[in-house]
């Protein structure tokens, strides 16, 4: 049972937390190029997963396979035209996490290419595969959770910055409570079964298909 629950750890934690942490790095770089230095005079445009980490995020990635990090402040007056490059400011995150997940894909086919070899290969090559595979469902998930229209996730910011002025106003207003209506969404109502999921599986299988490696499928946790 606990060899179970380190070998999941061990699997999880070092493809989640660069997911994690790409994603809030993204959305700091990109604000910083439209002219919001915030994130850089903090500290926080970094790899360095102790910058970016939330301790009940990461709990969360580890307990039920999605979390989040610290994010990324971004004060929009600073920004060269707040309403149009926030739109951009918000997107960089997920698009950050497609890429992640594609670039998985892209390891995860070159390690299925590689011929069988001794023990020790299989002993890198297996667990590297399954870190791999995570990857791509943790990058898919956190690109389209992310997306859900509802401030403050990206979804939310996005369509704010598209909508006319008074619309984009009466969107803000529930920003508030946006996490709690998210939580009701996903937890409590088929969205996660019925939307979520079918894209995730969708983009999953049209990216890496299942495959196999010394006789072991990698499927999505």
């Amino acid at each position: 049972m606990i060899e179970n629950i380190l070998f999941k750890l061990s699997i999880m934690l070092v493809p989640g937390l660069l997911a994690i942490t790409c994603h809030e790095v993204a959305h700091g770089y990109v604000a910083w190029r439209y002219g919001d230095p915030t994130a850089r005079m903090l500290g926080r445009l970094t790899l360095n997963p102790l910058k970016h980490i939330d301790i009940f995020g990461t709990l969360m990635l580890v307990i039920v396979g999605i979390g989040w990090a610290k994010p990324v402040p971004v004060v929009i007056e600073n920004l060269r035209n707040p309403k149009k490059d926030m739109v951009w400011v918000s997107i960089a995150g997920p698009v950050t996490n497609l890429l992640l997940a594609l670039a998985s894909a892209a390891l995860l086919r070159l390690i299925m290419l590689a011929p069988p070899g001794s023990a020790g290969l299989n002993f890198i090559l297996q667990p590297l595969g399954y870190m791999a595979t995570f990857s791509v469902y943790i990058n898919l998930l956190l690109a389209f959770f992310n997306m859900i229209p509802i401030p403050p996730l990206d979804g939310g910011r996005v369509l704010m910055g598209l909508l006319p002025y008074r619309q984009a106003m009466v969107l803000g207003r529930i920003e508030p409570y946006g996490m709690i209506i998210i939580i009701v969404l996903v937890f409590f109502t088929p969205v996660f079964s019925f939307v979520l999921r079918p894209l995730i599986d969708f983009f999953t299988h049209l990216l890496i298909g299942t495959q196999t490696l010394s006789g072991h499928a990698f499927r999505i946790m």
